[in-house]
């Protein structure tokens, strides 16, 4: 069984469709990108992902839940974590303070226990050894202690997956990575995501307009076009689709 069903999804905004009854899967451990030009539809699948979004039809299933009938907390609490394009981290609060929010998700003592500190001290030490591994794993250690403001944007990038890694995700969605970063920093990425997806045995589902890091990474490419699918496959196959060519360059005169 796919680790994530989408089937049929549909998504409108008063007389404007979003998402037009687009299904794919994503099996296991498998780095999915999701591409197409702006305007495609592929944010709007991960604010329905995500639970930010409602859909209009059709049905999003993860390892067997009904994502469509979970709150966003509940969401993220069985294992679905995402980036956003733009940064949210807490300029004032340290790199280790920052990821630890990513797990408030995985929190068992509640807020009236966590009030009255009833199990939270226990609790908070555990929590900062779960990411200070973390930041040892993804090479920020040295900045553990560090405020965020300052950082170089590269390192925030990181900072930022640290955090989503925090709520022991089995699908990282990442919504376009590589946004703001030099050319020297998208192959570094590359690389870390490759790296990521081995070392906490996730499965990625990844929007990007950097062609060359998506077509060096991903097992699996899906295009969208106006909020419909128009190719899937492995990335050189997706790559010289001609109705892929001409979404992205136009048709020819």
């Amino acid at each position: 069984m796919p680790l994530l069903t989408v089937n049929e999804v549909g998504v409108r905004f008063g007389g404007v469709t979003a998402l037009d009854r687009l299904s794919f899967t994503i099996e296991e451990a498998q780095i999915c990108a999701l591409i197409g030009p702006n305007g495609a539809g592929k944010t709007t699948l991960f604010n329905c992902l995500s639970r930010l979004y409602e859909v209009d039809e059709g049905t999003i299933m993860f390892n067997g839940v009904d994502l469509l009938q979970l709150s966003p907390h509940r969401v993220a609490r069985i294992g679905v974590a995402r980036t956003f394009q733009n940064l949210a981290l807490f300029p004032a609060l340290t790199v280790l303070e920052n990821v630890m929010v990513g797990a408030h998700t995985q929190g068992h003592i509640g807020f009236g226990r966590a009030m009255l500190r009833l199990g939270a001290g226990r609790e908070e030490r555990q929590l900062r050894a779960k990411c200070s591994d973390i930041l040892e794993r993804l090479e920020l250690a040295h900045v553990a202690a560090r405020p965020a403001a300052g950082l170089p944007f590269g390192t925030l990038k990181r900072i930022e997956f640290a955090r989503a890694l925090a709520s022991s995700p089995r699908l990282l969605l990442l919504d376009e990575p590589a946004n703001g970063l030099t050319h020297g920093e998208v192959d570094e990425l590359g690389v870390a995501i490759r790296d990521i997806r081995e070392r906490f045995d996730l499965t990625v589902l990844l929007v990007e307009h950097h062609m060359a890091m998506v077509m060096s990474i991903s097992d699996h490419v899906v295009v969208l076009d106006f909020g419909r699918k128009i190719a899937e496959g492995p990335p050189a196959m997706v790559r010289d689709d001609p109705a892929v060519i001409e979404a992205y360059l136009g048709a020819p005169a």
